[in-house]
């Protein structure tokens, strides 16, 4: 017998295996073939999407830091993304031009002369005053979020300046916040707050808590406050001592909430009855808190006193974050270490605001904030920001 087909048998053996196969040559099981149209796409696995898989960051992160990797200047390099910039590049330090020809010209002397000079080249700024004055001016007027904020001035001695701490402070507020201020006097014992502006009303609290079902907005409101140039509205109390003392809780309440509809900050001017029953409503709403104390050393300790008070009926917070106004106005203030009293207070409140003697104040008629002297002005400013930074802390 011949070898031959053998040896085709081992050369087809020895010959790698086929990896085609014949379509025809296959058996479909009917049973195991889905021929049901279907619309499902096709899934496209990108690269975050098999970190996620894999147990790496979720997709949510990876695409976030994917958008972060965009940078400015990967842009002015004229690096090609595979996708476009996120909206979030568009960023305030990218789209606006800070150079010396677009920044706010100079507002006085020399700079501004040399800043037209240049046709707007040369831009040396403000002078250290000038920003100064900006940079309180930004403090005082920072937004307030949150409703109306409520802030009492209050003492437990009289005669220590509480009423004309509480129209400085509202005067240097009204005067820079583009919101509306209102003081609302409170005092039990006939207020004097109304006679330190220019009165242009005969209405008082009284009225307010008589009228108001009929008041229905703003408008019928402001008629019944007085004014300032500052643009601080101030809420009179009774004249008459007697229906003073009738103006209880309730009424408070009701002024407290017709005030909160119109106005942004409610200072109350309070009285020295700090257990009358108008105190409960006014504390309850406070969001910040000026304790005024004189220079003198039972003026200290009363306003020390009030702040221990405080503590002991569940008002330790509002303590801590409130502002202490010393009037070094007050008799006795030049034997008094003013330094030992500061720091005392310091100790308990956030911080102390001197208030300097001021002719114009001692007079106590009608206060024209800019006719007092520039440290009395400075100082009513810097306890204004206070006080603002104390409600913004407090959102």
């Amino acid at each position: 017998m011949s070898d031959k087909p053998e040896k085709g048998l081992s050369r087809r053996r020895n010959a790698a295996p086929q990896t085609s196969t014949d379509l025809t040559e296959v058996i479909l099981d009917a049973g195991t073939v889905d021929l049901s149209p279907t619309t499902s796409s096709i899934k496209i696995v990108t690269e975050a999407t098999s970190i996620v898989a894999s147990g790496g960051a979720s997709e949510t992160n990876v695409l976030a830091n994917a958008a972060a990797g965009y940078s400015r200047r990967d842009s002015l390099r004229g690096d090609a993304f595979e996708q476009p910039e996120p909206a979030a590049m568009l960023t305030a330090d990218r789209l606006i031009d800070v150079s010396p020809r677009n920044r706010p010209a100079p507002e006085t002397g020399f700079r501004r002369f040399i800043y037209f000079l240049s046709f707007k080249t040369i831009n040396l700024g403000d002078n250290l005053k000038i920003r100064e004055r900006k940079a309180i001016d930004a403090r005082i007027g920072q937004a307030l979020d949150g409703g109306a904020k409520f802030v009492p001035v209050l003492t437990r001695k009289g005669g220590v300046g509480k009423t004309t701490v509480s129209t400085l402070l509202g005067m240097a507020m009204a005067l820079v916040r583009e919101d509306r201020v209102i003081a609302i006097d409170a005092n039990p014992d006939r207020g004097t707050l109304a006679e330190r502006v220019s009165k242009s009303t005969r209405f008082t609290v009284r009225d307010v808590v008589n009228r108001a079902a009929a008041i229905d907005g703003f408008t019928d409101f402001a008629t019944m406050v007085s004014r300032d140039v500052t643009r601080l509205h101030v809420l009179a109390s009774d004249s008459d001592p007697m229906l003073s003392e009738a103006f209880d809780e309730g009424d408070y309440n009701v002024v407290a909430d017709m005030a909160a509809r119109y106005y942004s900050v409610i200072l109350t001017d309070c009285g020295t009855g700090i257990v009358h029953s108008v105190m409960r409503p006014t504390l309850q709403r406070a969001t910040g808190l000026v304790i005024v104390s004189g220079g003198s050393v039972d003026e200290a300790r009363l306003a020390s006193e009030t702040l221990t008070w405080l503590e002991a009926n569940g008002y330790g917070d509002l303590v801590r974050k409130s502002v202490v106004a010393l009037n070094t106005a007050t008799q006795g203030t030049n034997l008094v270490k003013l330094d030992e009293i500061e720091a005392h207070f310091k100790s308990r409140v956030r911080a102390v605001v001197k208030i300097p003697y001021d002719p114009a104040l001692a007079a106590g008629s009608v206060i024209k904030f800019d006719q007092l002297h520039k440290n009395t002005r400075a100082a009513a400013r810097e306890l204004a920001a206070l006080v603002v930074e104390g409600l913004v802390s407090s959102k």
